[in-house]
C-alpha cells in the first residue's frame, strides 16, 4: 500500500430533480416560446427591409413595417436611456422577485405580492405618476363601491 495514492471509488451519476422554480421558468418559456418568435421574425424584416429602395417613386423602409415603430422606439430608448434607469430597473424587479418568494401559498397571493411591491418600487422612484394613478383607482375603486351598494340596497328592497 502507497501512502500516497487513495483507491479508486465507484461514482455514480445521479441528476438532481428540478425544482418548483426551474420547472416554473421551463413552462413560461414553452408558453412564450411563439411569441418571442414572432417577435424574432418582426426584427428579421425590420434589418432585411431597413435598407432597400425600389425604383421610382416608392421607397420601403423600416418605417413601413408594421413591428418597427414598437421596436425602434424600444431599442432606441435603450440605446440611450435616461439616467438612473437600469438601477431602477433593478431594484423594482428585485421587489416583484422578493414578492414571488413572499408569496408561499395561494395563487392569490403570487399575483398580489410580486405586484404590489413592485408597485411600491415604482412608486419611491415616480412618485408623481403614483400619485396621479392612485386618484384614478380611487375614483374607480369609490365609483364601484357605490354601484354595489346601489346594487345590494336594490336588491334587499326587492326581497
Amino acid at each position: 500500500l502507497s501512502l500516497y495514492s487513495s483507491p479508486a471509488r465507484e461514482t455514480k451519476y445521479v441528476e438532481n430533480p428540478k425544482t418548483e422554480l426551474e420547472e416554473g421558468v421551463s413552462r413560461l418559456r414553452h408558453v412564450m416560446e411563439p411569441y418571442t418568435a414572432w417577435c424574432q421574425f418582426c426584427l428579421g424584416l425590420w434589418f432585411a427591409f431597413s435598407d432597400l429602395e425600389l425604383t421610382g417613386s416608392s421607397k420601403v423602409k423600416a418605417n413601413s413595417s408594421l413591428c418597427s415603430g414598437f421596436f425602434s422606439e424600444g431599442y432606441e430608448f435603450l440605446q440611450k436611456p435616461p439616467a438612473g434607469f437600469y438601477p431602477r430597473l433593478g431594484v423594482i424587479s428585485f421587489a416583484g422577485i422578493i414578492g414571488l418568494f413572499l408569496a408561499r401559498g395561494s395563487k392569490i397571493k403570487k399575483l398580489v405580492y410580486p405586484a404590489a411591491l413592485m408597485g411600491m418600487g415604482t412608486s419611491m422612484y415616480y412618485p408623481q405618476q403614483a400619485v396621479a394613478i392612485a386618484k384614478v383607482a380611487g375614483t374607480q375603486l369609490y365609483d364601484w363601491s357605490l354601484q354595489g351598494y346601489i346594487a345590494v340596497e336594490a336588491f334587499w328592497k326587492d326581497t
